[in-house]
C-alpha cells in the first residue's frame, strides 16, 4: 500500500514538474475547488447507485484531488502529504479517547450518541486551546449545500437543547411550523393593494417572499431531521425520480413520432402517471 501511494505522489510531482502536463502545472488551490466539489458528488452518486466498481473509481478521483492539493502545498512549502496524514492520525487518536486511551474498556459501554457528544466536546476544547472563537455552530462550512448546512446547524443546536421536545407533541410542533411558514409566504406573495405600485415597492415584497421561502425550506429540514432523513439526499433522489420520469415522457413521445411541444398537458400527465406506475412495478419482487 505504501509503495502504491508513494507512486501516486511521484506521478503527481512529475505532472507538476517542468516538462509535465501544462494543464496540471497551471492549477492552484483556488482553481481546483470546482473539481473537488464535482468529484465529491460523483462519489455520492456512486454510493446512491450501490455500484462498488464505480465507487472504487470515484474514490480514486477524489483521492487525486487531495494528492493534487498536497503537491501544490509541497511546492509552496506550506505543507506536505506527510503533514496531512500525520495531522489526521493525531486527530483520530485525540478525538477517540474511548478507543485509544487506557483502559480501553472505559469506552465500550458508550453509545454512538455519547461518542458524538464527546467528539464535539473535544473539538470545543481544541478551539479554545487554539484561541478561536467558540460557538456550537463552528465547523459547519459556509460552502456546504444549503440544505445540508441547515441540517448540520440544526443538529448542532439540538445537541445543546435548542430544539422542540423529543415527544409526539414536539414533532407535531415541527409540522405546525411548516404550515405556519407556508401561510406567511402566501401572505407575502399576495398581490399588493395597488396593482400599479412603483418599482421600489416591488423589491421589498420580493425580498420578503425570498425570506419566507427560506424559512419554509429551513422548517422542512427540521422535519427531515426529526424523521432521520438526510434532506440533501432526499432532494437529490427526488430530482433523479423527476428526471427519469421526464425521460420516459420523451421516449414515449418519440415512439409516436411526436415532439413534446405537440403533447397536451393531459397527455404528458398520463405518461407521467405511467412512468410512476412502471417504477412501482419494477420494485415488486
Amino acid at each position: 500500500m505504501s509503495d502504491r501511494f508513494d507512486n501516486l505522489l511521484s506521478l503527481m510531482a512529475t505532472l507538476r514538474a517542468p516538462g509535465g502536463c501544462p494543464w496540471d502545472r497551471k492549477q492552484s488551490h483556488e482553481s481546483l475547488k470546482p473539481y473537488l466539489l464535482e468529484e465529491t458528488y460523483e462519489v455520492l452518486e456512486a454510493i446512491d447507485h450501490g455500484d462498488p466498481t464505480k465507487l472504487t473509481e470515484e474514490l480514486g478521483d477524489l483521492l487525486l484531488q487531495i494528492i493534487f492539493h498536497a503537491q501544490i502545498g509541497a511546492e509552496t512549502r506550506a505543507f506536505t502529504m506527510d503533514d496531512v496524514t500525520e495531522q489526521l492520525a493525531r486527530k483520530l487518536v485525540r478525538r477517540h479517547p474511548h478507543v485509544f486511551e487506557k483502559p480501553v474498556t472505559d469506552g465500550q459501554d458508550l453509545g454512538a450518541e455519547q461518542v458524538l457528544h464527546r467528539w464535539e466536546e473535544i473539538k470545543r476544547q481544541e478551539r479554545q486551546e487554539a484561541g478561536r472563537r467558540e460557538s456550537v455552530l463552528d465547523g459547519v462550512p459556509h460552502t456546504l449545500p444549503a440544505l445540508l448546512r441547515a441540517y448540520q446547524v440544526q443538529a448542532r443546536a439540538s445537541r445543546v437543547g435548542f430544539d422542540w421536545p423529543q415527544t409526539p407533541s414536539g414533532q407535531e410542533q415541527v409540522f405546525d411550523k411548516v404550515l405556519e411558514e407556508v401561510a406567511e409566504i402566501r401572505a407575502a406573495a399576495a398581490p399588493a393593494d395597488q396593482p400599479d405600485s412603483p418599482q421600489d415597492r416591488r423589491k421589498p415584497q420580493q425580498d420578503a417572499i425570498e425570506a419566507e421561502f427560506g424559512d419554509i425550506l429551513f422548517s422542512l429540514v427540521n422535519v427531515a431531521r426529526r424523521l432521520q432523513v438526510n434532506p440533501e439526499d432526499s432532494l437529490r433522489r427526488a430530482v433523479d425520480r423527476f428526471t427519469n420520469r421526464f425521460h420516459f415522457i420523451e421516449q414515449e413521445a418519440g415512439r409516436s413520432h411526436r415532439s413534446l411541444e405537440t403533447l397536451s398537458l393531459g397527455e404528458m400527465d398520463a405518461l407521467w402517471t405511467a412512468a410512476k406506475r412502471r417504477e412501482t412495478d419494477t420494485q415488486v419482487p
